[in-house]
């Protein structure tokens, strides 16, 4: 079996930091501007916004598009939390002979797939001959827009 070349780098969440970035808690419009005086500014730590279970959870840079119809971009940082069940349809980071790839659970009848989503990559079918670990389920992904 030939996987995308994976390389997933992890990260920890940093409770311990007391400052938060500047945050607009009313929202932005994406439509008509309005007036300044709608946004009242606050502090917010992602860390305690993305996190559900600050034992389970880490960070990890994606790398390569087998999922880029999912959102997942080459370079995103993906929210992984181990603590969640991998179930139907979820996207998941799984640790699959010996490699690390992310992709979308599939359940059948009397098998399971791990789905890209992209069309230039193949279904993977899991079979007895595989070891393979969900390491945890994706629940957020952090994108660069520059």
């Amino acid at each position: 079996m030939s996987l995308e070349p994976t390389k997933l780098t992890f990260f920890i969440p940093d409770f311990t930091a007391s400052e938060g970035v500047s945050y607009f808690a009313g929202g932005i419009k994406a439509g008509f501007p309005s007036p300044a005086a709608d946004f009242d500014e606050a502090k917010i730590s992602l860390d305690h916004v993305l996190v559900r279970n600050r034992e389970a959870t880490f960070y990890a840079k994606a790398s390569g598009t087998s999922m880029i119809g999912a959102g997942i971009d080459d370079g995103d940082i993906m929210v992984i939390d181990r603590s969640l069940e991998p179930t139907n349809n979820k996207i998941a980071v799984c640790f699959i002979d010996g490699e690390f790839t992310v992709k979308r659970i599939h359940k059948e009848k009397d098998a399971v797939y791990l789905m890209p989503e992209n069309p230039v990559f193949p279904p993977i079918k899991i079979t007895e001959e595989n070891e393979l670990i969900i390491w945890g389920i994706v629940t957020y992904v952090i994108k660069s827009v520059g």
